[in-house]
């Protein structure tokens, strides 16, 4: 494991920018450039102090990654003379009011159209604004203010949507579901598929999932619970603020930190994590056991930490959209 992963990992961020500087110092002083490198591959950041300048954020990696580190575009936007967002098409929708944004351009190929001074990629943010764990923005909702939540009733079976599949890059982040089993035995959940691109569930269960990820952060607003693994889901459910649990592998990936049970990014997230490499049972049993709890108890999980979305970021014009919106409907 490198430096930067294993200090990461321990949650000392610090230490981490300290190995990032080395890098950068590195790239400059070689005149290492990244633009033949696949677009997640890049850097774009030259080490510039952005004060006044005009930025332009490039947003290369997941989907998931751009939600998770939208959050930080505010505190960017202190620094700037303006910012613009060259943003994948499928978040245009739901990210048009986005706080901190002026342009939102979609991504596409070849070069953007927004002028600027200065480019940075958006997973290059916590570097650039040296962030620490106690300084990660944790307000909640910071997508999607305008969707009712729902409340749990106990009247009625609560309402919880599942995804087991990441994707296919990295199958250890995937539940095999053989594993699912003691979900599948819980009759008193109405269960809903957040798995997308469709498949066949594993266990019966109503399918929630579609193209449209504006129209799929609507949906997912009406469950009391959304458990995922880690891909966009988790994602997409905890800048939403909606109460979500995170199944990780052994060897999970940077942001999750170790031996953590909640998360500095998602205040709203509990996680759950493998014990052994390749071994799902044991945590789908502690998150079956967990949800008999909650619901048995009339514990509502849907208001889980219902101060945490009442602190919700305070609503800002929505930015000029640069060039047409390319969201697909959804198709369900």
């Amino acid at each position: 494991m490198d430096a930067w992963t294993d200090a990461m990992l321990r949650g000392d961020f610090e230490a981490a920018w300290k190995v990032s500087d080395r890098v950068l110092a590195r790239r400059v002083r070689d005149g290492e450039r990244a633009y033949h490198l696949p677009r997640h591959w890049q850097w774009l950041w030259d080490g510039r102090d952005l004060s006044g300048l005009r930025v332009l954020v490039h947003c290369y990696h997941g989907l998931g990654d751009t939600l998770q580190f939208v959050r930080l575009l505010p505190l960017l936007r202190e620094r700037c003379a303006s910012l613009s967002l060259w943003l994948q098409p499928a978040l245009v929708g739901l990210l048009r009011s986005l706080e901190g944004v002026d342009c939102i351009e979609p991504l596409h190929d070849g070069a953007p159209d927004s002028t600027r001074d200065c480019d940075v990629e958006l997973m290059e943010l916590p570097h650039i604004l040296r962030l620490t764990p106690d300084r990660i923005p944790s307000r909640v909702p910071y997508v999607g203010k305008e969707f009712p939540r729902a409340r749990r009733d106990p009247r009625r079976q609560p309402r919880v949507g599942l995804c087991w599949r990441s994707g296919d890059w990295d199958e250890a982040r995937s539940i095999p579901e053989s594993a699912l089993r003691p979900l599948a035995r819980m009759r008193d959940v109405q269960w809903f598929s957040l798995q997308y691109p469709t498949r066949r569930p594993p266990f019966a269960m109503r399918e929630l999932a579609c193209r449209d990820l504006y129209e799929l952060a609507r949906r997912m607003c009406t469950l009391d619970l959304v458990i995922s693994v880690d891909t966009l889901a988790a994602h997409l459910a905890g800048a939403l603020g909606l109460p979500t649990w995170t199944l990780l592998p052994a060897e999970c990936d940077w942001r999750w930190m170790r031996a953590r049970d909640d998360s500095p990014w998602y205040p709203t997230m509990r996680l759950f994590r493998q014990a052994r490499a390749g071994e799902w049972a044991e945590a789908i049993e502690q998150v079956a056991s967990t949800l008999r709890f909650e619901f048995a108890q009339g514990n509502s999980t849907a208001s889980v930490r219902e101060e945490s979305r009442a602190s919700a970021l305070a609503s800002s014009p929505p930015p000029r959209l640069a060039g047409e919106e390319a969201r697909a409907r959804c198709d369900a």
